[in-house]
């Protein structure tokens, strides 16, 4: 049975996007996104998708949308929900990763094995935040801290909560 994994970047006040994209340039945060999912299918939402406007490269790449004439780039599987999209990435890998948008975040950690949560050390006002999810009752373990340096500006830690 295939693990589903969910990878998240969000600010000490959990926000997560401003004007449909990251609120921070963080070149070293993303290259762990990159590692951490390259290989795996990635399941997103549209809006998520169309703030990208790009195929991740080396991934599946898996969009939900309920807009049945919706014109994706080459590249793109189109599915209308989150169920769906699972069971496509099933036939590829043992790895799935959800990686947005709020609403797909919510209803992927309420059935993930996983999470993967980078916290970034600032309050952003944005619009678009996570709920506070409770990781109490999961094995946390840090994965990295970023101090911050010429290429990013922020201090960030990586987090891996598993059920």
């Amino acid at each position: 049975m295939a693990r589903i994994n969910v990878i998240y970047a969000r600010s000490l006040n959990h926000c997560i996007g401003k004007g449909g994209s990251l609120p921070w340039h963080l070149p070293k945060e993303y290259a762990h996104f990159k590692k951490t999912t390259l290989g795996h299918p990635i399941i997103m939402g549209r809006k998520t998708y169309e703030d990208h406007k790009s195929v991740l490269p080396g991934r599946l790449n898996i969009v939900i949308t309920r807009q049945k004439d919706y014109q994706a780039l080459p590249g793109i599987e189109l599915v209308a929900s989150l169920e769906e999209g699972i069971e496509l990435a099933r036939q590829h890998s043992d790895d799935i990763f959800i990686i947005g948008g709020v609403h797909f975040f919510t209803q992927g950690v309420a059935m993930a094995d996983r999470v993967y949560e980078t916290v970034v050390d600032v309050e952003i006002d944005g619009d678009a935040y996570l709920p506070n999810f409770d990781f109490s009752q999961w094995r946390t373990e840090t994965l990295l801290t970023h101090e911050p340096d010429e290429r990013n500006k922020l201090k960030f830690t990586a987090y891996l909560h598993q059920r």
